[in-house]
């Protein structure tokens, strides 16, 4: 039997990994600034997440949700205590995808409506409501175009008043920052905007922090730079620095039921103690506060290559969340940077480069990262 060929693969095979650095089978060294995908929180093999994850591994790896797991609900605590969701609940599921279904799906519940409005270019996962939610026609079959989803421009708040007044959509869903779209983030007073819509019609305000959520911005959600409250965010990549967990927070304004949701994997014992310890070193570590500060000192160690004539056209995005656009001539940067430099970092497109480091990068990568820059350009 042969994988089913859905990835093109780099040829390269990492085998370990440490803090922001990788090896390949071959030895080779890596500078990670992509942190597969965004999910890489706390670094590569962080003492504390393996030691946690190994010991409840040795211990109970998993029962199902027909039992008690007090992990659950130390999880729902320490989370809600850090996020600033103290009074919401908490809903494990098992990736990014999953917990947009879940999240259009308990609005749907909670106001009897069926249409949900979503942002262009907007990215929310696979599954069959996530990918119709996504504005990328390349990756819906036929089978997920169901007219439920109506798609208007971001940071357009009459576009948003327009379709909202109707009162027949459920929720609206934005991303915190938009990251498959190139890093393109919400103004903060769009957002207040939207959030006082919402209120007016009814409308369940969800906020996609996937990608941009558990600290990557500078705060624990990206969202949290324009001071609104979500009534549904949903999270998964950085929550257990690649073991497979999504979940969704919920207001407690909306009402649970037996049944309403389920899963079979979702927060099992083992999915837990890997979030509790990405929690864990988040607070010793002050990981949110250091994306903050490194998200600033890329920033400003980037400014020198913005320019007519120079590679980068713009830069974009919050904390250690960026969006490197680069002009014309430059379409070959992030494949130089791995292969001559051996530095991974994310892309969207051909022409934006996205960084997506551990939380726990310092000035050395960062330092490294510029030098590589000025030898390649």
């Amino acid at each position: 039997m042969n994988l089913f060929d859905v990835y093109p693969l780099w040829n390269i095979e990492p085998v370990k990994g440490s803090g922001c650095t990788i090896w390949d089978k071959d030895g080779k060294e890596y500078l990670d600034l992509y942190g597969g995908h965004a999910v890489i929180s706390i670094g590569h093999s962080h003492p504390t997440y393996t030691k946690m994850v190994s010991e409840q591994a040795g211990k109970l790896g998993f029962y199902s949700n027909a039992v008690q797991n007090p992990l659950q609900r130390q999880l729902a605590k320490e989370l809600g205590e850090i996020c600033g969701y103290p009074e919401y609940n908490l809903f494990l599921c098992n990736s990014g995808a999953e917990a947009n279904e879940n999240a259009m799906k308990v609005a749907s519940f909670h106001t009897g409506r069926k249409k949900i409005l979503a942002l262009k270019k907007a990215f929310h996962g696979r599954t069959s409501g996530a990918v119709e939610a996504t504005d990328n026609p390349k990756i819906q079959a036929e089978f997920n175009r169901n007219g439920n989803i109506v798609f208007i421009p971001i940071n357009d708040l009459d576009a948003a008043a327009r379709q909202l007044r109707t009162k027949e959509f459920a929720a609206i869903i934005i991303e915190g920052i938009q990251g498959v779209a190139g890093i393109y983030t919400p103004h903060a007073d769009y957002l207040r905007g939207v959030r006082e819509l919402c209120d007016e019609t009814g409308t369940v305000l969800i906020l996609d922090e996937i990608q941009s959520g558990y600290g990557r911005s500078g705060k624990f959600f990206a969202h949290q730079h324009s001071g609104v409250k979500a009534d549904i965010v949903s999270m998964a990549k950085g929550i257990a620095n690649g073991f497979p967990v999504g979940a969704i927070i919920i207001s407690p304004e909306i009402k649970a039921e037996y049944g309403m949701l389920g899963t079979t994997f979702g927060g099992n014992h083992l999915a837990c103690a890997a979030a509790l310890a990405v929690l864990e070193v988040i607070r010793k570590e002050n990981l949110v506060e250091n994306a903050a500060v490194m998200g600033d000192y890329f920033m400003a160690g980037l400014q020198k290559y913005v320019g007519e004539g120079k590679p980068v056209k713009e830069l974009r995005g919050k904390g250690l969340m960026i969006g490197i656009e680069v002009n014309p001539g430059y379409e070959d940067l992030r494949n130089r940077l791995l292969f001559e430099k051996s530095i991974f970092t994310g892309g969207a497109g051909k022409t934006i480069i996205r960084l997506l480091p551990p939380l726990c990068v310092g000035k050395q990568e960062a330092e490294r990262f510029f030098r590589a820059m000025d030898e390649l350009v």
